[in-house]
């Protein structure tokens, strides 16, 4: 197989880690990316922070699609509300990776693109700065399992796996990803909450009601999903949160994109997951119902992170319990 040019489409806290590793392991990368932080990685590259260094990378960027080579492989890691925008310009027989939170992205980018990889992305990483990003996974900088959508394994899921695993990284081919990004999904419906209400104690009930949830509609869906103890065999102790001097980790990926006061939030296909096959399956989710809504109001009002008390978002659930039962 040919050396593959990684095409990474968002280069933010996962996209900028996964391009910058790629690239110092000498991978010809192109990040994509928009605004402010294209115009800061165009003339000064992207400054990856780790536990163990910090380097400033000089790795070419671009806003606009390119003319792709046979060897091309896009790494979709925009959040997904953002998904069928990012993937629209782009030849449509190139292989798409979805980097992304949710299970929603695959789906929407088979109806474009013939060959689909979902990633489940372990990666804990902060991009609030145009620029710089800071990856705070060690001695690892994420554990990424990926496999053809919507199962199985072939060879250049075998060759993304092997370039990640030597570039910082655990790269695992698998033939059920969905299972491990169903996993993932239950573990991010709580961005929501750390989202609204920051890292305020008395948000373990609360939790315990939208997990609770979450593995409920899965269940009635006939849906598997990986369990916590899988998940932490897999990464065992080659991706652990290390500090950063200097650099504090606020918060996930919700956390930061109220943090940046983007004005969108991916929570409509987290938490939103959950409520759509709720709906379908007549199974009440009215916890995830509440962050769902909370978190895309706070978004659009560009409300900061932890603006909202526990006991708040408790008393909204209650209603939202009433409601649901009423009706």
């Amino acid at each position: 197989m040919p050396i593959m040019r990684y095409i990474v489409v968002g280069a933010g806290a996962v996209g900028g880690t996964i391009g910058g590793r790629l690239f110092q392991a000498g991978h010809e990368v192109l990040l994509v990316a928009r605004g402010a932080h294209h115009d800061a990685l165009k003339s000064g590259g992207l400054r990856l922070i780790t536990p163990g260094s910090t380097q400033t990378l000089d790795i070419p960027v671009t806003r606009e699609p390119v003319r792709l080579r046979d060897d091309d492989v896009l790494i979709l890691s925009v959040k997904s509300q953002d998904t069928v925008a990012a993937l629209d310009p782009w030849p449509r027989d190139v292989p798409v990776v979805c980097a992304q939170n949710g299970v929603a992205n695959e789906r929407m980018a088979l109806r474009r693109f013939a060959r689909v990889y979902g990633m489940c992305v372990w990666l804990p990483a902060t991009h609030l700065e145009p620029g710089v990003v800071a990856a705070y996974g060690a001695p690892k900088s994420g554990l990424l399992q990926l496999g053809r959508y919507p199962d199985g394994v072939d060879a250049l899921a075998g060759k993304i796996a092997a370039d990640l695993s030597k570039s910082s990284f655990v790269g695992l081919a698998v033939p059920d990803v969905m299972r491990w990004k169903y996993a993932k999904l239950l573990g991010n419906l709580g961005n929501a909450y750390e989202a609204l209400c920051g890292r305020a104690s008395g948000g373990e009930e609360i939790m315990k009601r939208v997990r609770a949830e979450g593995r409920a509609v899965l269940d009635a869906a006939g849906i598997g999903y990986a369990s916590p103890e899988e998940e932490r065999a897999r990464r065992g102790d080659e991706v652990d949160l290390r500090p950063i001097e200097g650099t504090e980790r606020g918060g996930g990926s919700s956390w930061q994109s109220l943090a940046r006061s983007s004005g969108s939030i991916e929570t409509d296909y987290l938490n939103g997951e959950i409520v759509l096959l709720g709906r379908e399956l007549g199974v009440p989710a009215p916890a995830n119902e509440v962050l769902r809504r909370e978190a895309d109001r706070a978004a659009r009002e560009h409300l900061p992170p932890g603006s909202m008390s526990p006991e708040s978002l408790a008393a909204l659930i209650d209603a939202e319990t009433g409601r649901q039962a009423a009706s």
